[in-house]
């Protein structure tokens, strides 16, 4: 009889994901409590919401990086040029969609990486849009996801307090 061993995580890995998965929560939890008018309502200039930069990071980042450059599925890689603008969220489409949909993407990036060697190659390259690598492992594309989604986790910081004064972490 012939028993499966699951590949071991490794703990590089572990600990990169553990990392995004606390802005991943950083990002959820700001916007905890905003209604769906808040969620839609441009607070800067360049006219982004909540909603829309939480697509993003859906879309753009978490299946983008993951699914596409390091696991290279194909399926992802073919329906990249659907999207027009992943910042846009139509009028229709319910915010719980949306931040249900960053919750799954997070999921499947989790399992696409979990078992991953942070040294191996990634499987596929955006030349079209980026030219020649700049991230070469999974260990960049993680460090390179951690950096965006805190970066982006401080923009909703900034657009929460604008909204209603709340801030993250500090009880007002």
């Amino acid at each position: 009889m012939t028993t499966s061993v699951s590949p071991t995580p490794n703990r590089e890995v572990q600990a990169l994901l553990s990392v995004l998965d606390g802005q991943r929560r950083h990002v959820l939890g700001i916007l905890d409590g905003l209604d769906q008018e808040d969620l839609r309502r441009p607070v800067l200039p360049s006219g982004w919401n909540c909603l829309g930069l939480v697509q993003h990071l859906a879309l753009d980042v978490e299946r983008f990086w993951f699914r596409a450059v390091v696991a290279g599925d194909a399926t992802v890689v073919e329906a990249l040029d659907d999207i027009d603008d992943a910042w846009q969220v139509g009028p229709g489409v319910p915010h719980t969609e949306v931040l249900d949909r960053y919750r799954e993407e997070a999921s499947l990036s989790n399992a696409a990486v979990a078992t991953a060697d942070p040294d191996a190659p990634l499987a596929w390259w955006p030349h079209h849009l980026f030219g020649e690598p700049h991230l070469h492992t999974v260990r960049d594309v993680l460090l390179h996801v951690i950096t965006e989604t805190a970066c982006h986790a401080g923009h909703l910081d900034a657009a929460r307090e604008l909204a209603d004064g709340r801030r993250w972490m500090v009880l007002t």
